[in-house]
């Protein structure tokens, strides 16, 4: 149940709060990593995750460039989505019994968190394109394809480790 209701009176609002809620994945993204790497027992996968965090860390950077340009200091506004999907994230892994099985969830959930955030991107990037801000679109749509690039990497790393997961059974 919402406490405080937030009008959205036209579009540069709605942009406006579809840019804090990526700012505050993005940082749930920095705060959940770590751990996502510490659960991880491939190689590869610990790789692909210490990557992406660190890609992380700049679209922090760029997604606060473009919130401090369209609204000052206003703070993120939590993200329900990633929140959950981090909670769920480690709750599969940790009720893994087979190394590969545990890698296997990880990947999955990664790849959950990197389309929630494709999809985000794409919605937002259109946002900015319909205001006129081009530079902010360019800047989202250069984060939208750094997501579609992890996506694309871990959908490689998973068919090799899914079949080590399958002969945990």
């Amino acid at each position: 149940m919402k406490l405080i209701i937030e009008k959205l009176p036209d579009l540069r609002a709605l942009y406006v709060k579809q840019v804090r809620l990526l700012l505050s994945a993005e940082e749930q993204m920095v705060r959940g990593l770590p751990r996502m790497i510490e659960l991880a027992t491939d190689l590869q996968v610990k790789e692909a995750f210490q990557s992406h965090l660190q890609e992380t860390e700049t679209q922090v950077k760029r997604v606060r460039g473009i919130l401090n340009q369209i609204a000052g200091e206003a703070e993120p506004l939590k993200c329900n989505v990633v929140d959950a999907l981090f909670a769920e994230a480690e709750d599969m892994a940790e009720d893994s019994s087979h190394d590969g099985v545990r890698d296997a969830a990880l990947i999955a959930s990664m790849q959950r968190m990197e389309h929630y955030e494709m999809a985000a991107y794409g919605g937002v990037r259109h946002f900015a394109e319909v205001l006129g801000r081009d530079g902010d679109a360019e800047a989202l749509d250069q984060t939208l394809h750094e997501e579609s690039h992890a996506d694309h990497l871990l959908r490689g790393i998973a068919y090799r480790v899914n079949p080590s997961a399958k002969r945990a059974a």
